[in-house]
């Protein structure tokens, strides 16, 4: 019989998860050396799974991460599985009476002289990528554009050999929608921000309808982007509107698109890559598909490698309300002022209310396929999420939808909710220019706005999925690395794909979702 492992978080857990490829059988002895040595498993325990140390009565507090994850809905003898249809999850923490910026964070070193090859922007941001962006103000559009991002790929971009791609940026806003409700912003913003990008080098180039709500100088207001000639000034961003009477066919319309391209496409390739600190790096880390592993292996790595990069001075966003909304007085005990922990409250406090006009449970989160990985509810996954975010204080908090300011560095949280593609949408409204997704049950996720580094929290996922997974945090579980080892070796990875010396799984086999605007607003 093979050796059992298992890894308890705390030494006052109650509880440990199989290491085991496969999980354990039934009749299993804990060996030596492990959690529980000398408990006989008295069920089949899968892999990520809760494992009972102890006898635990009917009532009582499951203990992981030295927090409580739930409480037995009957007595749980030692050696018993232990999943989520055994446990009474905890009743989420009040946002009243939190600790508010009460935690001294260990001071962290400066981290000096490590730099990337990126593209300095005229604002003075950085991108990693050199990517010419078509705005769309209403889905309606989204078909032509479609349409006339194949033509340029074809017909131009092969003339252009600096610039990296050409993207439409679709989404499902604009039209059918109460434009001056209060929360219309949101997706309004969002919008706005994602087009100015700092992977977008400041060309702002739309396509327009003409009959919808969110109306091009909406979307883009003078003094909102970045002007690049005389014109920008007097005109505003170069728009193509499609119901335009200049327009006689669908022809027309591609061709016009495909012209008016042109000269973005010379400013873009005219650009070259130079040395730039890593202090420009605005990172976005994000979990999805998690499995117990997620807060063991991988998400603990990102989160070394996040305080690497806060030494550095670069910025790193997490994100996720209901992800973390049951670890709250950690985030607000972490703020770096009272200020930013009212912040914290303020956001959560929002996007509760929000759930609560939809009827939405916090137990919808986590979703089957969690809870097929080993979480058995909300409140074990909150602890393994918040781990990405590193030991750094909390310096900044962004609505959804706002973008990052010059000035804003080190740790921030992003508020967002915790759908992988609204997350990654709200991130890159923010100015993230590189992002870390890590996921143990496994996903293609991708974006073709910014580069994704995808993270397997398991060997058996990393094996299995070799040309998807671009580490294997899965190491750590296996004895073969350290959590700072992988921190290392992920901070040395960004770094080479910031500069484009190499290119991440989704992006060789261009993985790209659709982005997806959280649109609170009601439809008309």
């Amino acid at each position: 019989m093979r050796q059992a492992l298992t890894i308890r978080m705390h030494a006052q857990d109650n509880v440990a998860i199989v290491a085991n490829d496969g999980g354990l059988p039934a009749g299993t002895l804990l060996p030596d050396g492990v959690p529980g040595a000398g408990i006989t498993l008295g069920d089949k325990v899968p892999q990520g799974h809760k494992v009972a140390l102890a006898d635990i009565p009917e009532g009582g507090v499951v203990r992981r991460y030295n927090v409580p994850i739930g409480y037995a809905l009957k007595d749980i003898p030692a050696g018993s599985w232990v999943h989520e249809r055994l446990l009474q999850m905890p009743s989420a923490r009040a946002l009243e009476g939190l600790p508010m910026a009460t935690v001294q964070p260990p001071v962290l070193e400066p981290l000096t002289g490590y730099t990337f090859e990126g593209y300095r922007n005229a604002d003075g941001s950085v991108g990693t990528r050199n990517i010419l962006a078509i705005t769309t103000t209403v889905q309606c559009v989204a078909g032509v554009v479609a349409q006339a991002v194949r033509r340029i790929k074809a017909e131009l971009l092969p003339l252009f050999p600096h610039v990296d791609d050409v993207i439409g940026l679709e989404h499902t806003y604009g039209c059918g929608v109460a434009i001056d409700a209060p929360d219309a912003i949101i997706p309004i913003r969002t919008l706005r921000n994602i087009s100015l990008n700092p992977n977008f080098g400041g060309e702002v180039m739309v396509v327009s309808l003409g009959c919808e709500k969110l109306q091009p100088d909406r979307l883009l207001p003078p003094g909102s982007f970045p002007i690049t000639d005389e014109r920008d000034a007097a005109l505003g961003p170069e728009t193509v509107c499609l119901q335009a009477d200049e327009h006689v066919g669908f022809m027309s319309m591609l061709d016009h698109i495909v012209q008016s391209a042109r000269p973005h496409l010379e400013r873009l390739n005219a650009r070259r890559r130079e040395t730039i600190p890593a202090s420009e790096l605005v990172l976005g880390v994000q979990c999805g598909g998690s499995d117990a592993f997620s807060g063991v292996t991988a998400n603990p790595a990102v989160g070394f490698c996040a305080d690497l990069l806060v030494r550095a001075g670069a910025t790193v966003m997490f994100s996720e309300n209901t992800e973390v909304r049951d670890a709250v007085e950690q985030l607000t005990s972490r703020a770096a002022t009272p200020e930013v922990a009212d912040a914290i409250v303020r956001e959560l406090g929002w996007y509760d209310r929000y759930l609560d006009r939809g009827r939405v449970d916090r137990a919808a989160n986590t979703t089957p396929g969690n809870k097929a990985g080993g979480l058995s509810n909300i409140a074990e996954k909150a602890m393994g999420s918040i781990i990405k975010s590193g030991t750094a204080p909390i310096a900044h908090v962004l609505a959804p939808g706002e973008k990052l300011r010059r000035d804003q560095r080190g740790l921030v949280y992003a508020a967002t909710p915790a759908s992988d593609f609204i997350c990654g949408t709200l991130q890159l409204a923010a100015g993230m220019n590189l992002h870390v997704f890590t996921t143990g049950r496994g996903t293609p996720y991708g974006l073709a706005e910014c580069p994704v580094v995808k993270v397997a929290t398991r060997t058996d996922l990393a094996r299995r999925w070799h040309d998807l997974m671009d580490i294997n945090a899965g190491k750590i579980a296996d004895g073969e690395a350290t959590i700072e080892d992988l921190g290392w070796e992920m901070f040395h990875l960004l770094l080479d794909v910031a500069s484009g010396r190499k290119k991440t799984w989704a992006e060789q086999w261009q993985l790209h979702n659709a982005l997806v605007l959280f649109n609170p607003a009601p439809v008309t």
